[in-house]
């Protein structure tokens, strides 16, 4: 009989880098009796980016879905029926999926090999920690966490459990977005000259104009363990998620939960500025911002901004709401400008007809002409980001976008945030992680959990982390 082993070596071929398996799982992965022969997946958070990522994975050869957790029962009944129609429509007679409210009880389920978390931005630290302690591989949709204490907390316990966690920085891989890598590998190799400087779009954010109002809370959302480590306050459906769709959820632009677009483009944009530039475990130097935030609005993120950072080798990088959402690296011979095109990350994404001419463009057309054969190179991601975290885990190689890098984009996102805030330039240390000679930036890196059960120190002191 052949094992998961043998089925996942033949399923990913000739993928470079494999020529042994290691055991990598203490679970059911390579079970002589496992009547599926995949990586076992559970998903937690089934709203609008979770049921996209839920389905990218279906889509997937080496993985079956066999649990979903919402603390939404609507939204985890929907992920449930959509993941049993899915496999029945393949020809499966019988199909179970395991539906949890708990996290931390999927988590202790050792049929479960790997989780992709698509919670909101408050949650992915505490998520991360607590799966990479249970020994589980993680799939974490960006940003890597909410704030740079919870970033570095993940980071090492990512690095201490060995398991292997993909951000979803999906800009990163070949599919389905081949503009990045492009322009990322023409800028690496000195297409552009000397780099001076890099303009960043990452659109804007407009309030909602209702004022914040307390509502009752559903019967079938707990809100109150959704709230997790964040400040205690009142329900409103316009800072959680839409109950009646799948829409744009409201935490995205309320800064208790997610810090809007400085977090939710920048760690996409931010992310491939400082791969292009070689800062991937770097970061700037210098931080300047200012920015308008909402009031009197049941959103609160900021809507304006302009941001300076200086990098190491003197590059400028510049984001202002008013710039084309993509990158511009402008050089002393020449720019190149990258952007997501007709693209769609989700189907709710929206693009005109003709942005697929607008995702790659240079002032000349030799900078984008073929690299040499010795050129440096991104490590190899022909497929899509998803399969290439299921690949890595089997490979027990690093994904594309690794938690140490992602831990450094994270830091730079959060460093304008504060900037932002406090209305101060500020002077950034990224090997020591903090801000030279400024209390309350430092601050501001963290915030104390609302309960003792969410203290993200606490968990990783219990790990021996």
């Amino acid at each position: 009989m052949k094992t998961r082993r043998h089925f996942l070596k033949s399923a990913i071929g000739t993928t470079a880098g494999i020529i042994a398996l290691p055991n990598l799982f203490s679970g059911s992965l390579f079970a002589a009796n496992s009547p599926n022969q995949r990586i076992q997946v559970g998903q937690i958070g089934c709203g609008r980016m979770g049921t996209a990522d839920m389905e990218s994975i279906l889509d997937e050869s080496l993985a079956r879905v066999i649990a979903v957790c919402d603390l939404d029962s609507l939204r985890a009944a929907k992920a449930k029926k959509t993941v049993e129609e899915f496999y029945k429509k393949k020809g499966e007679a019988h199909v179970e999926v395991k539906v949890y409210s708990d996290y931390r009880e999927m988590l202790a389920n050792s049929e479960i090999d790997a989780v992709v978390d698509s919670t909101p931005d408050h949650w992915h630290a505490l998520i991360g920690v607590a799966a990479a302690i249970a020994g589980k591989h993680v799939y974490g949709q960006k940003p890597l966490a909410y704030d740079i204490e919870g970033a570095i907390a993940l980071r090492k316990a990512v690095l201490a459990k060995k398991i292997i966690f993909q951000t979803g920085s999906q800009q990163r891989s070949t599919s389905p977005f081949p503009a990045f890598r492009t322009a990322i590998e023409a800028v690496r190799n000195g297409r552009v000259g000397q780099l001076k400087s890099i303009k960043v779009g990452i659109g804007i954010d407009k309030a909602s104009g209702k004022p914040p109002v307390a509502m009752p809370i559903p019967a079938t959302f707990d809100y109150d363990t959704w709230l997790g480590p964040a400040p205690q306050q009142d329900y409103m459906e316009g800072r959680c998620h839409p109950q009646d769709t799948l829409g744009r959820p409201g935490w995205i632009t309320t800064e208790a939960f997610g810090l809007g677009m400085i977090t939710n483009w920048g760690a996409h944009h931010l992310d491939i500025a400082q791969l292009a530039m070689n800062q991937e475990l770097g970061g700037p130097l210098t931080i300047d911002a200012k920015a308008s935030f909402m009031k009197n609005d049941v959103w609160t993120v900021h809507t304006n901004y302009h941001v300076e950072m200086l990098y190491p080798n003197n590059v400028q990088l510049i984001m202002d709401d008013k710039f084309e959402n993509g990158l511009s690296f402008e050089g002393d011979e020449g720019t190149i400008f990258c952007a997501r095109g007709a693209a769609k990350a989700t189907a709710s994404d929206k693009s005109s007809p003709d942005a697929d001419k607008k995702s790659l463009r240079a002032s000349n057309p030799k900078l984008l002409a073929p690299l040499a054969a010795d050129a440096k190179r991104l490590p190899p991601s022909p497929s899509n980001h998803y399969r290439n975290w299921l690949e890595s885990i089997v490979a027990n190689t690093q994904p594309m976008a690794p938690v140490d890098q992602a831990a450094k984009t994270q830091q730079a996102c959060s460093a304008a945030w504060i900037s932002m805030k406090l209305g101060a330039k500020l002077t950034w240390d990224s090997k020591m992680e903090v801000f030279i000679g400024n209390d309350a930036a430092n601050a501001m890196c963290g915030r104390a959990p609302r309960k003792p059960e969410y203290d993200i120190q606490a968990m990783l002191k219990a790990a021996g982390i």
